[in-house]
């Protein structure tokens, strides 16, 4: 993102006074000043299987971390300080979204290191490692190990298009159920913009479970004593009211 100097300066301004402030507002502008890095940085990774708009919305919400989190003070430019923020959620992203069914974070990074470690045993013993070998070369337990390995078949889902399990020539989408009306919310969350401060202390604690700590609605439901359906609605009008105000402000 090319800034010249006298919008350098104005921007490091803004961020020795949010240092101090912690103010919402100061904070939004920083933001809206940075998108362009954001964008630019989830486009890299477009044409890998996910929408460009949800890796837009991703890079967002790590810009919004990374702007909560810079030190002025350390001298570093901030596109250096957030680039690794925002390509490390996009590569997480990408991660989590490669399994068919939720998996632990540990048991999914074990099974990827596995993959190297397996190769390398066979090619030192000239056979397949036991379990035993392969958890103490991984610093695992036995049962994590096992655990990954049965994992390991919820990765990757099969292509739609694909015939179906039992030979015939049907593909599994013919065999899904029609699509949900409601996806089409999922437009909304292009344009999610970190201004969370105009919504209600209830909605922006749901936002904030959901888009910063990954947790799914049904655990949201869970801590917060809602139903699943009620934390659906929620997040809809959430997201909507933060659509319209970003639309507003633009």
């Amino acid at each position: 993102m090319a800034v010249d100097r006298q919008d350098r300066a104005e921007l490091q301004r803004l961020f020795r006074e949010f240092a101090k402030s912690r103010d919402s507002a100061l904070r939004d502008q920083l933001v809206s000043a940075h998108m362009g890095l954001a964008e630019h940085l989830a486009r890299r990774l477009a044409n890998r299987g996910e929408p460009v708009d949800d890796l837009i919305q991703v890079a967002s919400l790590a810009l919004l971390k990374a702007v909560e989190r810079f030190d002025p003070e350390r001298g570093l430019e901030f596109s250096t300080f957030a680039t690794p923020t925002i390509v490390g959620e996009l590569k997480r992203h990408f991660r989590d979204k490669g399994w068919a069914v939720r998996v632990p974070r540990r048991i999914q990074e074990l099974h990827l290191r596995m993959g190297t470690v397996i190769g390398e045993l066979t090619q030192r013993e000239g056979r397949s490692p036991t379990v035993g070998e392969i958890a103490q070369a991984t610093s695992a337990s036995e049962e994590d190990v096992l655990e990954a390995i049965d994992a390991g078949h919820a990765y990757r889902l099969a292509s739609l298009d694909a015939p179906g399990a039992t030979g015939d020539e049907n593909p599994l989408a013919s065999r899904l159920g029609q699509e949900d009306p409601r996806l089409n919310e999922s437009e909304q969350r292009a344009t999610l913009l970190p201004l969370l401060e105009h919504l209600a202390e209830r909605e922006r604690l749901i936002v904030h479970l959901r888009f910063f700590e990954g947790k799914t609605q049904s655990e949201i439901a869970g801590a917060l004593g809602l139903s699943q359906m009620h934390v659906s609605r929620l997040l809809a009008r959430s997201l909507a009211e933060l659509r319209a105000v970003a639309q507003h402000e633009d």
